[in-house]
């Protein structure tokens, strides 16, 4: 079967195109998230987007004024700091995202309740920013800043997020409640959880590694009767040395019973491992992007 090409060409003038409409989607989604659920609510999940739902409390100021006051100077601070490495896709976020603040902020409440606010708010916000991480973009903000922490302590980039969002979620224990604070972690746990299934999708699979003195029969099998692909890995035993093979095959989740049944059949005292892999691209899986 001749492999199919993409809808529309990676690097193309549409495919550019499509990822900045990504990357409006995802705003908007983003914004009227943080308008319905987390600002009206006081929960604070971190960010810039936090820091204005705290600054709001304290001036008044609209959060989407605070959010542009913080995120083109950090842009700035960015593109001198660490060059031009951000491209236009991050100047536009960091002006955009605020902007669709700005147009959603007369959305209605639909809750009042903090947990669901939490939750929903929480939701919302990663299915938009899996949006914009689907578009090879950013919204700039905090995420910059870390990048330039990670840069100039040596801390690694995941902790350098966290060190930021820690201190938006503290001060908000400080300006609001700790209660407040603790809603604003389930909130951040969920978006982070969200983001996830966005990028990688439901398509969870298993990735098998089997080693077999009866290879051969093991390989027809997953061959034919289990009509998956395998791939052999060359292997030595780290006591004896000697050369052995490792089968590796990919399979879906519906089929690794009977996967390990087929072995089985064939060599009980076979070594299966069996590793959980989120997202399998080619063909019997999912195709690309």
């Amino acid at each position: 079967m001749p492999r199919r090409e993409p809808r529309i060409r990676i690097g193309s003038p549409a495919h550019t195109v499509f990822e900045y409409i990504l990357m409006l989607i995802g705003s908007l989604i983003m914004a009227a998230s943080f308008n319905c659920f987390l600002n009206p609510n006081q929960i604070a999940t971190g960010g810039v987007s936090g820091i204005s739902t705290i600054v709001q409390h304290l001036t008044g100021l609209s959060p989407a004024i605070t959010q542009w006051a913080l995120n083109i100077p950090i842009f700035l601070l960015a593109l001198w700091l660490l060059g031009g490495q951000f491209g236009v896709k991050a100047a536009v976020g960091s002006v955009v995202f605020p902007l669709c603040v700005l147009l959603t902020s007369h959305l209605g409440i639909p809750t009042q309740n903090p947990l669901l606010a939490s939750v929903y708010g929480g939701i919302g916000v990663g299915l938009g920013l899996g949006i914009v991480f689907r578009g090879r973009g950013s919204t700039g903000g905090l995420g910059l800043a870390a990048q330039m922490l990670h840069k100039y302590t040596g801390l690694s980039l995941g902790f350098s997020v966290a060190v930021f969002d820690g201190l938006v979620i503290v001060s908000s224990a400080l300006v609001f409640t700790p209660e407040n604070a603790l809603y604003g972690l389930i909130g951040l746990f969920v978006t982070t959880k969200t983001i996830d299934v966005v990028q990688l999708g439901f398509n969870y699979a298993k990735v098998a590694f089997i080693i077999s003195d009866h290879q051969d029969a093991i390989r027809k099998a997953i061959l034919y009767d289990l009509d998956r692909g395998l791939t052999e890995l060359n292997g030595s035993g780290g006591y004896t040395g000697e050369s052995r093979t490792v089968m590796m095959v990919v399979v879906k989740q519906n089929e690794v019973s009977r996967l390990k049944a087929l072995v089985q059949s064939v060599d009980p005292q076979a070594f299966v491992i069996l590793s959980e892999t989120n997202e399998v691209l080619g063909e019997g899986f999912k195709k690309h992007a």
